[in-house]
């Protein structure tokens, strides 16, 4: 449950627990949201009707028209590869997404490191988690306030280290070590599959299952792809776990070459059967890593007849004002060899965290 008002004094923070072991925040002073069990309301049957009938003109009819074509795109037979930048998994983006992955609507994904361990977190630790309503109205002091408290914050949301960070660190290194150990090799992700197919954070669980698209991926054994993982709160764990000895061989974890080669293989397979298009949520690594692969097969494995990606759309409230590739018009990756001139291509100007389970409602067709 969403407790409201409930507020936190930055620098003399006491608290209770429940009987569950729930931290509860007392006190007065800046306003916390504590985040705690959620409570599933009816889901409005009547989404898409909304949106088709008052979505009508500018970002809105781009996201009607976006989402017609995702559809269209798989009645067809073809298939959906998406990328997921920014903090979108601390954004709860689970609550739809793994709905998304369930239905066979997503078929494989690239995400940063961020957004594949903070599901993750969000899972055990998420009635530790505090939202700041006010960030914008933080002190330099209110903010090292919160770091004493090891509360990490994503804009209005605070993660806790130790409940959520430290409590994964612990099971991961085990399955690190056990791999170092035995001279195996595995992905991030798939070390993360592990974890979770082992069932042994159960117990640990603070969300209902079926909320995390992690969990839902894993199932699925759903490629994945995670580019520039180590800048991520467990790559940099890792890192210090190589540093400090104890885990000797530092490509236990395998590397974001070989993410390229794989993904490389999968596409070459899976365009060889079907369409596949291609998803963006932000920008960023999460979306120029796997788009690129088209180039790289055609102009420098210098292979003949590569498929391009056969639908393209972006959600990204990014400007062009400085080269950025987040703000990057479409048409602009003709000209990269990623998309070609009668590719399918839309770009939603808007707010990922607002738009894209919008999108998700109405492919679901919720």
């Amino acid at each position: 449950m969403v407790r409201f008002p409930l507020s936190v004094d930055l620098t003399n923070r006491a608290q209770t627990r429940t009987s569950k072991g729930r931290a509860r925040s007392q006190n007065v002073g800046r306003h916390y949201v504590s985040l705690g069990r959620g409570v599933r309301s009816k889901v409005m049957s009547a989404i898409t009707s909304f949106i088709k009938h008052h979505y009508r003109h500018f970002n809105a009819a781009s996201l009607v028209d976006a989402a017609e074509a995702y559809n269209q795109h798989l009645v067809s037979g073809g298939k959906m590869f998406m990328t997921i930048a920014g903090a979108m998994s601390t954004a709860e983006l689970g609550l739809s997404l793994a709905e998304m992955i369930r239905q066979d609507k997503i078929h494989g994904i690239c995400c940063t490191g961020a957004n594949l361990e903070e599901d993750v977190f969000n899972l055990v630790a998420h009635d530790f988690y505090e939202r700041v309503p006010n960030y914008r109205d933080l002190t330099p002091a209110d903010e090292q306030a919160l770091l004493s408290r090891h509360m990490n914050r994503v804009t209005d949301t605070c993660i806790p280290e130790m409940e959520a960070m430290r409590r994964i660190e612990s099971e991961v290194l085990a399955e690190w070590v056990k791999a170092d150990k035995a001279g195996e090799r595995f992905f991030p992700h798939q070390f993360m599959y592990k974890i979770l197919l082992s069932g042994v954070l159960e117990k640990s669980y603070q969300i209902d299952p079926k909320n995390s698209w992690l969990l839902a991926a894993a199932q699925k054994n759903l490629p994945m792809f995670v580019p520039g993982w180590e800048d991520a709160t467990l790559g940099n764990m890792y890192a210090g776990h190589c540093i400090s000895g104890d885990v000797k061989k530092v490509h236990t974890v395998r590397t974001g070459i070989e993410y390229m080669m794989e993904l490389a293989e999968w596409y070459t397979e899976t365009t060889a059967k079907t369409p596949l298009g291609f998803f963006q949520i932000g920008g960023g690594i999460a979306g120029d890593f796997p788009i690129c692969v088209v180039p790289m097969l055609h102009q420098d494995l210098q292979r003949d007849n590569v498929p391009l990606w056969a639908y393209f759309c972006q959600i990204s409230d990014s400007t062009t004002s400085y080269g950025s590739y987040s703000g990057a018009v479409p048409n602009e990756k003709i000209t990269w060899g990623k998309l070609g001139e009668n590719t399918p291509k839309y770009i939603i100007e808007s707010d990922a965290s607002i738009v894209a389970p919008l999108v998700f409602a109405y492919v679901l067709g919720w």
